[in-house]
Parts: structure tokens; C-alpha cells; sequence
């Protein structure tokens, strides 16, 4: 049988939701291995909403599970219904809907929350030894997830990783098409649009990063 990954995004576009790219190369790579995947997203509003155009914050209100939709074709659950007895795996990609919808890192940082559903789901996969991959800005949410002395990346920015430090975090710095693996805790993450300048080079750690999850994962 394939292996079963779910996938938990944040709504829909770098600024304010889950990065497009990031998602949308983590679903190919999945697809081309030959995994079975799931997407999720918590069913709450949006920190706040982006236009993409203009970089400025618009005067509405958004739905991350429904945005999530959008990046998933309609083939998406509330991460309420993520059961890790279903899964293999579970993968998050970036865009700062992470550190805005799913936690609110980007408003507290180091004194961060994490969404309760989301946290709840994470730390299922934790507790059953299943591997997680986190990449671009989600890394800031494996203290949380994973407890201090977490092994993990953003890349290389002083500022997060500082903040990170003070969660907790092992830091190591990663060039975009690498990963840093905590072997103990089966924690995957690469730095990908914290560092890429190019789709390609965004692509060129998170294939990496699906290849190892699903590497660690329990066999089929």
C-alpha cells in the first residue's frame, strides 16, 4: 500500500496564508512517489488578509480552511479530523499564514502559541514516533510541537533563529537545497522560501525533505 501523508496548510498565498509554491511542489513530490495525501487546515479566520498585488492589508475577513481549498482543489478537512492513526506522516509547508493563522509567532515570537487543533494534531504524530517534516518559516513551531532541545532550520536569518534559541531550538543553519534531520524525534525541515530565490531552488530542498519523511516513515 502507499504511504498515507497529511498535509496541514494555512490558507492561501505567502503574505497571510500557506506559500503556493511551497505547497503545491511538497503535493507534486508526494504524488510522484506515490504517496496517498490528505490536506487539512484549521477551521478559523485569518489573522488578517494580503492583497499579493499591492502588499497591503485589505479591509475583509478570510477563512484558513477555506483558502486552504483553494491550494488543495476542494480536497481538504478540518484539521479536527486529522487522525494519526490514518497517516504515516505529516508535512507542513511555510508562507507566514504559519506564523499568523496556525500560531501567532509573527505577532509574539518567541512567546508564541500554537493553534490548539493544529498543536493537538502535530503532537499526535510526535507521540506515535511518526516523522514530521516542517519547512520555510514552520520550524517555528517545533518547540511547541516537539519540546526544547528540537533539532531544526529557517536557513540562516539571525533574527528568527534567535528566536527559535529562545524556544528552545537546536538551530542548525541550512542552505536552501539541504535539510537538517533530528534523527531522534524523525523532525525533517528545510529552509526553502526563507532562503530560495527561485521556484527551483525552493523545489530543490523540499524534495529532499518529502523523500527523507517518507523514507522514515512506517513502512506500508
Amino acid at each position: 500500500m502507499n504511504k498515507k501523508v497529511a498535509v496541514i496548510l494555512s490558507g492561501c498565498g505567502v503574505y497571510d496564508g500557506a506559500e503556493i509554491h511551497e505547497s503545491v511542489i511538497t503535493l507534486l513530490r508526494l504524488d510522484q512517489r506515490g504517496a496517498a495525501v490528505q490536506c487539512f487546515a484549521p477551521n478559523v479566520a485569518q489573522l488578517h488578509v494580503v492583497d499579493h498585488y499591492s502588499g497591503d492589508e485589505m479591509d475583509e475577513t478570510r477563512n484558513v480552511l477555506v483558502e486552504s481549498a483553494r491550494i488543495a482543489r476542494g480536497n481538504i478537512k478540518d484539521v479536527k479530523a486529522l487522525h494519526v492513526g490514518d497517516f504515516d506522516a505529516l508535512i507542513m509547508p511555510g508562507g507566514f499564514g504559519v506564523a499568523k493563522n496556525l500560531s501567532d509567532f509573527a505577532i509574539s515570537g518567541a512567546n508564541c502559541t500554537v493553534q490548539p487543533d493544529v498543536l493537538s494534531a502535530a503532537q499526535a504524530f510526535v507521540s506515535a514516533g511518526k516523522p514530521v517534516g516542517l519547512m520555510c518559516i514552520a520550524p517555528a513551531l517545533a518547540a511547541k510541537i516537539f519540546g526544547p532541545g528540537v533539532i531544526c532550520t529557517i536557513g540562516n536569518d539571525p533574527d528568527t533563529a534567535a528566536a527559535l534559541v529562545q524556544m528552545g531550538v537546536e538551530h542548525h543553519e541550512c542552505v536552501v537545497s539541504e535539510l537538517v534531520e533530528d534523527s531522534e524525534r524523525k523532525l525533517v525541515s528545510t529552509p526553502a522560501y526563507m532562503l530560495a530565490q527561485s521556484i527551483s531552488e525552493a523545489a530543490s530542498g523540499i524534495n529532499k525533505l518529502v523523500d527523507r519523511v517518507l523514507a522514515l516513515s512506517h513502512p506500508a
